[in-house]
C-alpha cells in the first residue's frame, strides 16, 4: 500500500465522491444489467458511463480519475466486451482505515 499515492488520490472532491457513491451503487446509479452472463446488478461494479454522468465531468477526466484510483488500489476493474466497470477494493479500504486508526 502506497499511502502517499492514496492520499494524493483522495485529495480531490470528485474522487472522494466516486468512492462514496461506489459504496452504495444502487443508491447512486441506475440499475445495470450485464449481458446475459448471470451476474447480479452491481456484482461487476459500475460502468464508466454511469460514473461520468453522475460526476458531470468529461470522459477524459473521469477516465484519468478512475485510472488513478485503480492504480493506487482503491478500485477494482472488470472489463466485459467494450464496457469497463469499477468497484471499490474493500480490502484495501479496510487496510487504509486500520492504518489511519493505528498510525495517525
Amino acid at each position: 500500500m502506497d499511502i502517499l499515492e492514496i492520499y494524493k488520490t483522495l485529495a480531490n472532491e470528485t474522487r472522494l465522491n466516486i468512492l462514496a457513491w461506489l459504496k452504495e451503487p444502487a443508491k447512486h446509479f441506475p440499475r445495470q444489467e450485464y449481458e446475459n452472463d448471470g451476474n447480479e446488478p452491481w456484482s461487476l461494479g459500475v460502468s464508466v458511463g454511469n460514473i461520468q454522468e453522475k460526476a458531470g465531468i468529461s470522459q477524459s477526466t473521469i477516465s484519468h480519475y478512475l485510472d488513478m484510483m485503480q492504480r493506487c488500489g482503491l478500485l477494482k476493474i472488470c472489463r466485459r466486451g467494450k464496457r469497463t466497470y469499477y468497484r471499490r477494493n474493500e480490502e484495501l479500504i479496510q487496510e487504509l482505515a486500520e492504518y489511519i486508526k493505528k498510525e495517525l
